[in-house]
């Protein structure tokens, strides 16, 4: 009867319709709408190669670019009489709206998610109207969190979230039923938009999909979710899966290759560039690159500190992070050492045949130290926010567990190790940080109790150079605005957007 009513519920919930004006976040309290001083932008030099199969860099993927550099080349807010624009999803199919991609005209096209489905959605910039919605299948932690009424089920589930819009717009994503998909968004003769399907490749004869279903609800084989997509340079697109399989994808035949990593998993993204794919299972790093008949080959591998358990502030055991390449010679990650996570650097081309490590350096205090965002990276430089403490919107209730701090290391030119060139206290417990170039400062999410006993969330901008809080741009006060391990993104016109457990927020300066 509990699966009738269930199955009951997911049925009602899915037939809702979502509005195309959204209703803003209700705030639940005052705070002060700004702390700090408006920042003047100082850009910084450097640039990245643009992967020629995606999106411009900081526009189609959930870490800005081939690299994961978690950076982007335009604006961001500056604190100067700050707007603030949300949408409320969370009691609509697509709730919360946590990975956000721009298509050239400035549109967002966003993954959205609430705890019964995913969906694609079309909005308007800043304005946040509806323009098209298309639904994904729904997952199996989905089905697997209302049997076991354990929402950490979903909550520690990345599969699904990384997808990436290409150089024609179009989202590639890999679906809850093993299938790539092709989507494009167009506007059709009477100025509506649509999302249509144009590609699906059916991957679930490399994939095993014996996953819990409403005609399944105790299967007996395995499940192994795609966990995500990227393209690399020559145009194959690269899948992973939780447990550690990864492959590719001729888009142009259909051709499926893959292995596997033997008793390894994969929650995070990845990093490519023209020698492979860079991936951080919860074992070690990772290079795979092609032999000469197409079939991903490890290149090389590292192994790292995993720790001896999953920690507060983390989704698994092992590296919370993306790798992040840096320049050409470099990649990074985070272990997830017991007492202190250690940031470590690695030479990351193929044929090298020295010493890899080139840079071990603890982070943050002993026993309140964990990540499970990716490092912003740029030029030498490297940023860490601690995730400590916090697990979930649903779960949090010990606020003062939240540990906080973000740290900037350089890598010495000499490659004889990194320094610590800063450290703020500042607290930012699950949102993936990211650099605007052209302004010169870091964007990270924190809160501030207020005296009812809710948190004010703030879009918070540090200076790239020396780490001082340049301002807080409030986003709203209360459960709905906390970030829930989403991403900031930053589009190409400078605003802000926060995927929060309610729906989503724009900040963005007056013109």
């Amino acid at each position: 009867m509990r699966h009738l009513l269930l199955l009951l519920l997911l049925a009602l919930l899915s037939a809702c319709s979502e509005p195309p004006e959204p209703t803003p976040l209700a705030s639940a309290g005052a705070a002060p709408l700004l702390l700090g001083q408006p920042a003047t932008a100082t850009p910084l030099p450097g640039r990245l190669p643009r992967n020629p199969h995606l999106a411009a860099n900081g526009n189609g993927y959930m870490h800005g670019d081939g690299y994961s550099s978690d950076s982007h080349p335009g604006p961001g807010p500056l604190g100067r009489a700050m707007q603030v624009a949300s949408r409320d999803g969370s009691r609509k199919p697509g709730g919360m709206c946590p990975i956000h991609t721009f298509d050239r005209g400035g549109r967002l096209v966003v993954l959205c998610a609430n705890l019964l489905q995913f969906e694609l959605q079309l909005l308007e910039p800043r304005s946040l109207k509806l323009l098209a919605r298309y639904p994904l299948p729904a997952r199996p932690s989905t089905f697997h969190a209302l049997i076991t009424l354990d929402p950490d089920k979903i909550m520690s589930d990345s599969s699904g979230a990384y997808f990436y819009l290409d150089n024609q717009d179009r989202v590639v994503i890999a679906n809850a039923e093993q299938r790539i998909q092709r989507i494009a968004h167009r506007q059709d003769a009477e100025g509506q938009w649509r999302f249509e399907q144009v590609d699906a490749w059916d991957l679930s004869t490399q994939v095993p999909h014996d996953c819990v279903r409403p005609s399944a609800w105790f299967p007996s084989g395995e499940c192994d979710p795609i966990t995500g997509v990227m393209p690399d340079e020559g145009g194959l697109i690269w899948w992973w899966t939780r447990r550690g399989r990864l492959g590719t994808l001729n888009p142009q035949d259909g051709a499926v290759h893959g292995t596997q990593l033997a008793g390894e998993e994969i929650q995070n993204g990845v990093a490519l560039d023209a020698a492979g794919l860079y991936l951080v299972s919860d074992h070690a790093m990772y290079l795979f690159a092609l032999d000469a008949a197409g079939q991903p080959q490890q290149a090389w591998r590292e192994v790292y500190d995993r720790g001896s358990a999953r920690k507060s502030g983390s989704l698994s055991q092992g590296s919370g992070t993306t790798p992040t390449l840096l320049g050409e010679r470099y990649v990074a990650i985070t272990d997830n050492a017991d007492r202190r996570i250690n940031l470590l650097v690695y030479r990351r081309e193929p044929g090298f045949a020295g010493q890899r490590l080139i840079c071990q350096l603890p982070l943050f205090a002993n026993d309140a130290s964990a990540t499970d965002n990716s490092l912003i990276g740029w030029g030498r430089s490297l940023i860490a926010e601690n995730n400590h403490g916090y697990s979930s919107a649903f779960a949090q209730e010990d606020w003062g567990a939240v540990s906080g701090g973000i740290s900037r290391v350089d890598l010495r030119a000499d490659e004889s190790g990194c320094d610590l060139v800063w450290h703020s206290p500042e607290r930012s417990p699950s949102a993936v940080p990211k650099l605007s170039v052209q302004s010169g400062l870091a964007y990270f999410y924190s809160f501030e109790p207020q005296a009812n006993g809710e948190n004010a969330w703030y879009l918070t901008a540090l200076d790239f150079a020396s780490g001082a809080t340049r301002f807080k741009a409030l986003a709203g006060v209360g459960q709905a605005f906390d970030n829930n391990w989403s991403p900031i993104t930053l589009a190409p016109d400078g605003t802000a957007y926060v995927g929060t457990f309610g729906g989503l927020v724009a900040l963005w300066d007056a013109d």
